[in-house]
């Protein structure tokens, strides 16, 4: 078992100060010290963006406030109400529909027990014993190479379990290296996985336990699977996904947590921070041969969901194990990261909320493959 933050040295570009993702709540610095106000009450959360708003002059300098209550958000049974997230991100009509009653073999639920669901023309192997065959890939931001990025990640093989997490940028402006908050939160994740029951694993304890546990400053967001019995278990917290591919299609996508554009859910040392209670909880029916890809938002801004299955479905073909596979995807993801002209889903995300913005994010990549083998398969 390792948390992983490797360093590996590349040179690309800086996208602007609008790819700087934004801490949960409003700080008031004096110094290096950080201050929460009104934090039982209403917290206010101000990001500055360079880059113009449509209709806007240009190098317009836009401020972005974002109030969100507390009290109500953590009462709220339904936490996406109020932030255009309804249902899942259906992907591949053939296989999927969006729907209302729970299909045999998917579901999802939130910690407050209401119920989202999709339907599959897939089904499981029943209780067939499967493994997970899993690699990983990290590339960090070419200027974070030194302290090695702010991603983490883990495989833990013996509960058959994977983790990734994102440190928040927007601690940078503080002096604060969000990235040892990630690495702590996944070690600790690790951690608590050993202490539960090998058969009854609760993963929503897990990131409970591993975010009680985390003292660093900062925050991120987390994705922690783990393969049972019965499927894929997994919870989501931010904007960290995962998507499962099945005969060469991507078959489901977890949907992201988000406030706002480029603010994710996160958690954090303090009180301040997201509850892990409102991670969304995932159980999924899988099959020998399908494939998972899990990864932090540097994937996920600057490759769409068919350039992923692409590369998947040539490594299988070609006979590639996990890691390279997952190699060739971060490659694949910090190209379009670099480009400047290409359209990419971060680009699309800020077009419709309303800013002009052309091209990838360049951000740290974390890449995380698992090939769903049978047990007995080398």
């Amino acid at each position: 078992m390792a948390v992983c933050g490797s360093r590996t040295s590349h040179i690309g570009h800086f996208v602007g100060n609008m790819t700087a993702r934004r801490l949960q709540y409003g700080l008031s610095v004096n110094s290096s010290t950080v201050s929460y106000s009104n934090r039982s009450i209403e917290n206010v959360r101000k990001a500055s963006i360079c880059l113009r708003n449509e209709g806007q002059p240009h190098n317009f300098m836009l401020s972005q406030y974002f109030r969100t209550s507390v009290a109500k958000r953590r009462g709220n049974l339904n936490p996406y109400e109020g932030f255009g997230l309804e249902g899942f991100c259906i992907l591949s009509p053939a296989h999927f529909s969006s729907g209302t009653t729970s299909p045999p073999g998917m579901s999802s639920i939130n910690s407050q027990g209401k119920k989202r669901a999709a339907t599959t023309a897939g089904s499981s192997e029943g209780k067939i014993h499967l493994k997970l065959n899993s690699g990983s890939f990290y590339l960090p931001h070419p200027a974070k190479v030194k302290t090695g990025g702010e991603d983490a990640h883990f495989i833990y093989g013996p509960a058959q379990a994977i983790g990734v997490a994102d440190g928040v940028g927007g601690w940078a402006d503080l002096g604060i290296d969000a990235g040892e908050y990630a690495r702590e939160l996944m070690s600790n994740s690790i951690s608590a996985i050993q202490e539960e029951p090998k058969d009854s694993i609760d993963l929503i304890k897990v990131l409970e336990k591993a975010h009680m546990r985390t003292k660093a400053r900062g925050s991120s967001t987390a994705c922690i699977i783990a393969l049972t019995d019965e499927g894929i278990y997994a919870v989501n917290l931010g904007d960290s996904e995962f998507i499962l591919v099945r005969h060469e299609s991507a078959i489901f996508k977890s949907p992201a947590q988000l406030h706002g554009f480029n603010f994710p859910y996160q958690l954090e040392g303090s009180s301040a921070g997201d509850l892990p209670s409102l991670a969304e909880v995932f159980k999924i029916a899988v099959a020998p041969g399908d494939v998972l890809i899990a990864g932090t938002d540097g994937l996920f801004d600057n490759l769409y969901d068919t350039d992923i299955t692409g590369v998947v479905v040539h490594a299988v073909e070609a006979g590639l194990e996990p890691k390279m596979t997952a190699q060739k995807i971060a490659a694949l993801a910090q190209q379009r990261a670099m480009d400047p002209t290409n359209p990419s889903p971060f680009s699309d995300a800020a077009k419709e909320a309303g800013f002009e913005y052309h091209g990838g994010k360049l951000d740290d990549i974390t890449v995380v493959v698992s090939y769903v083998n049978n047990d007995g398969d080398p």
